[in-house]
């Protein structure tokens, strides 16, 4: 059999009343070419019947206990065999039915080693209402040492270059993604923007549910950027007070889908 196109990852634990829709915004991709790969961590509160009642042949299950969401990432990642890896959280969903189209396209014209795109930030009680806009930009190498990334669940990648750089450090026990895209974008790929919202994420991650979120998230991209060499506290400072434009115009309206 050929590999996909695609695969993507869902790390899944106890997430029925979300994990459903981010199921519908994949499966209802005009390309249909993916695996689904999900790692679930022993879920019990019916999640593990919701996977099952989807009933597709492009999932792969498996439920295990993990330590820990990279630890959960990264055993998907050694199951997946498509030539393009995305991550597709149980809290997300895809922004509309032509994201994985866009993004294979978007692979082929420009031959990047890297696709990524925008992401809003909707409110968990009511998703048409988008609390914050995160509009990635182009790239360019200087931007890193100024605390600039692209949105982690916007960002597909092609597999060869997770097996050439490694996966996530599981050290990390909060910004094991920053730490990736710092390693990835700063050992030379080619990344290339789509400048379109992919992702739709509900607030509340792990990384700012707390203020000890917030100071454990501070330390460990402090550490990312000290081992990867490529600022220090004014690149936190920057990459901090870069959010901030991203509220402007909060509480608005969510944008109808693409037709």
């Amino acid at each position: 059999m050929t590999a996909p196109a695609f695969s993507i990852i869902t790390v899944v634990r106890n997430r029925v009343a979300t994990i459903g829709q981010a199921l519908d915004s994949l499966y209802c991709q005009t390309l249909a070419d993916f695996e689904h790969v999900i790692q679930d961590a022993c879920s019990t509160d019916g999640t593990l019947e919701r996977l099952a009642a989807a009933a597709d042949p492009r999932q792969r299950l498996v439920s295990e206990r993990d330590d820990g969401i990279y630890d959960g990432l990264n055993r998907a990642l050694a199951r997946a065999t498509g030539d393009y890896v995305g991550v597709l959280h149980s809290d997300d969903f895809l922004a509309d039915a032509r994201v994985l189209e866009d993004v294979a396209r978007h692979f082929a014209t420009t031959g990047a080693d890297a696709v990524y795109g925008d992401l809003d930030y909707v409110a968990a009680a009511d998703i048409t209402r988008v609390v914050r806009r995160w509009r990635a930009g182009d790239w360019h190498p200087r931007r890193l040492a100024r605390g600039w990334m692209p949105p982690h669940p916007a960002l597909f990648l092609r597999r060869s270059v997770i097996e050439r750089l490694g996966a996530y450090d599981s050290s990390y026990r909060i910004a094991a993604d920053y730490e990736s895209i710092l390693r990835y974008f700063g050992s030379g790929i080619s990344p290339a923007w789509l400048p379109r919202v992919l992702v739709k994420m509900r607030t509340g991650g792990a990384s700012n549910r707390s203020l000890g979120h917030v100071l454990l998230k501070s330390r460990e991209d402090y550490r990312a950027l000290r081992t990867h060499r490529i600022g220090g506290l004014g690149t936190l400072l920057w990459k901090n007070a870069s959010k901030l434009p991203q509220f402007v115009g909060r509480d608005m309206r969510a944008e109808a889908p693409a037709e």
